[in-house]
Order: structure tokens, then C-alpha cells, then sequence
């Protein structure tokens, strides 16, 4: 693939009926309760927070190394 070049594709597929669609904001929400987020502050504001977001973001990449 050349510079410049964006990859192309269709899913693989269908999604079975009455299967909600997968946000990326739910996998993040999904991630952030794995570490034990509670959820008081909203998403927008947790990632304006640029400490205590970096913090949550290590301890998810850290879950996921494991």
C-alpha cells in the first residue's frame, strides 16, 4: 500500500437481529469498569481531566498486557 493510500473494506457479515450496534464509547465504557471507574465524572469531562485520564488509560493497557 502506497503513501497516501486508505485501506478499504467491507465487515465480514451481518449482525444478528435485535443486536444493538458496538460503539467505540461503549468499549471505552465497557474498558473503564474493568478498572474500576465509576462513572461520576462523564466521558468528555474524564478526558478533559488530561492526569486522571492518562492514569485510567494506563491502568486499562496494563489490564490488557496481563
Amino acid at each position: 500500500m502506497g503513501e497516501g493510500e486508505v485501506p478499504t473494506g467491507k465487515p465480514m457479515g451481518k449482525r444478528p437481529l435485535g443486536v444493538p450496534r458496538y460503539r467505540w464509547e461503549d468499549s471505552i465504557k465497557m474498558d473503564l469498569q474493568e478498572v474500576g471507574w465509576v462513572g461520576g465524572m462523564g466521558l468528555i469531562d474524564l478526558a478533559q481531566d488530561r492526569d486522571r485520564w492518562r492514569a485510567l488509560i494506563n491502568a486499562v493497557m496494563n489490564l490488557r498486557a496481563q
